[in-house]
C-alpha cells in the first residue's frame, strides 16, 4: 500500500498537514440553501473538504416496523431505521450542484456511497475519491466496487475487529488500487473520551502501510488535536451552521467558529510538533542571556578569598559558568571588585 496518497493536488501522509474534512451529513435538515451555506462556511472554518452522503433509505434498508429495524438506545432512540434516514438523508438531485458549490468555493467534494447504484451515480458526477463509513467496513461486496474504480479511498474503522480491517484492506488491494487511507473511529454518537484509544491511529499505519487518521464524534476539539499530535493524517468531524438547527446529527456536530478553532489549534500543533532538534532557535538565543552564572555579591578587595559569602550563582549569564563555581572558590582577587559584576577568569589568580 502507498504510505501517502494524493487527492487531487493534495498529498496525505507523513510530512504533510493534516487533511480535515467537514462532515455535513444530515446538517443540510432538508434545505438545499443550508447545504450550500454550509460548504462555504466549511471552507471559511479552514476544513480542506466537505463530505455528504449518498443513500435513501430504500438503498439503505427497508421500511418495517419489526423489532430489528428499531432504534432502542442512544440519540435516535425511537426512530426507525427507515424513518431515520428518510429524513437525514441528502437528496440525490441536489449533489451535482453541491459538488459545483464546493468547486467554486475551492474546498474538495467527497461522498460516502452506500450501495452500487450510489457508486455509479457518483462516478457519472466526477468524484475524485471515495469515503467508506465504518458501518459498511463488513459489507465487502460494496468495497470490492468502489475500489475497482481505482480512486483513493478514506475508509472508517468504527467496530471493527483486526481481522475485519485487514479483510477490507485486502478486498481494495485485490482491486490493484493502493490509494487507502484508514480512520480510527468510535462509532457512537458522542463518542467519549474512554471509548477512543488514538494510540491505535499509530498502529493502523504501522499494521497497514497506509496514512491514518481519525474520524471524530467526540465533542469539542481535544480528541483531534491530540491525534495529530500523535500522528492522524486526517481529519473528519461533523459540522453544522448551529446546533439549534434541528437534524440527526446535529447535537454531536460543531458549529463553524469551534471548527475553525480546531482547525487552528491543529495547524499549531503541527507547527509545534516540528522536528526533532538540539538547535537553538533565535529566540532562544535572547533567552539564554538570562541564564545563571558566577556574580559578585559583595565588594571584594584586591587579595580576598572568594567565599560563598561573597559569590554567588545567580541570573543573568554574564559571569562564568556556574560549572566552574567549585574550581573559583578559595581563590585570591587580583584586584578589588564591585558588587554586582560578573565574575570573569581575568580577576582570580
Amino acid at each position: 500500500m502507498n504510505k501517502i496518497i494524493k487527492i487531487k493536488n493534495t498529498l496525505i501522509g507523513e510530512g504533510y498537514p493534516a487533511y480535515i474534512i467537514a462532515e455535513m451529513s444530515a446538517n443540510h435538515g432538508g434545505d438545499i440553501n443550508r447545504a450550500i451555506e454550509i460548504i462555504h462556511a466549511a471552507k471559511e472554518a479552514g476544513a480542506n473538504c466537505i463530505k455528504i452522503q449518498t443513500y435513501t433509505a430504500d438503498t439503505l434498508t427497508i421500511d418495517s416496523d419489526k423489532e430489528y429495524f428499531q432504534i432502542k438506545k442512544g440519540t435516535w432512540k425511537g426512530e426507525s431505521l427507515y424513518s431515520l434516514y428518510k429524513k437525514a438523508y441528502t437528496p440525490w438531485e441536489w449533489q451535482g450542484k453541491l459538488k459545483e458549490e464546493a468547486e467554486k468555493a475551492g474546498i474538495d467534494f467527497l461522498s460516502t456511497p452506500f450501495d452500487k447504484t450510489a457508486i455509479d451515480f457518483l462516478e457519472d458526477l466526477g468524484v475524485d475519491f471515495y469515503k467508506i463509513a465504518s458501518f459498511e467496513l463488513v459489507d465487502i461486496p460494496l468495497i470490492k466496487y468502489v475500489a475497482s474504480k481505482g480512486k483513493p479511498i478514506i475508509m472508517s474503522t468504527g467496530m471493527g475487529t483486526l481481522g475485519e480491517i485487514e479483510e477490507a484492506v485486502n478486498t481494495v488491494k485485490s482491486q490493484g488500487n493502493n490509494d487507502l487511507c484508514l480512520l480510527k473511529c468510535s462509532s457512537a454518537y458522542p463518542a467519549i473520551p474512554d471509548d477512543m484509544n488514538l494510540k491505535t491511529i499509530k498502529n493502523l499505519e504501522e499494521t497497514f502501510g497506509v496514512p491514518a487518521g481519525l474520524s471524530d464524534h467526540s465533542l469539542g476539539s481535544v480528541a483531534a488535536v491530540t491525534a495529530v499530535a500523535i500522528g492522524a493524517k486526517v481529519i473528519e468531524k461533523h459540522f453544522c451552521l448551529s446546533r439549534k438547527v434541528e437534524s440527526a446529527d446535529a447535537s454531536f456536530s460543531m458549529e463553524p467558529q469551534e471548527f475553525k478553532q480546531m482547525v487552528q489549534d491543529i495547524r499549531a500543533a503541527e507547527k509545534a510538533m516540528g522536528r526533532i532538534s538540539y538547535e537553538v532557535s533565535e529566540r532562544e538565543k535572547i533567552s539564554r542571556a538570562f541564564r545563571k552564572s558566577i556574580f559578585v555579591v559583595k565588594n571584594i578587595k584586591k587579595g580576598e578569598i572568594l567565599t560563598e559569602e561573597n559569590i554567588r550563582i545567580i541570573r543573568p549569564a554574564n559571569g562564568l559558568e556556574p560549572k566552574y563555581f567549585p574550581d573559583v572558590l578559595g581563590k585570591k582577587a587580583v584586584k578589588d571588585i564591585e558588587r554586582g559584576t560578573p565574575l570573569e577568569w581575568s580577576m582570580i589568580e
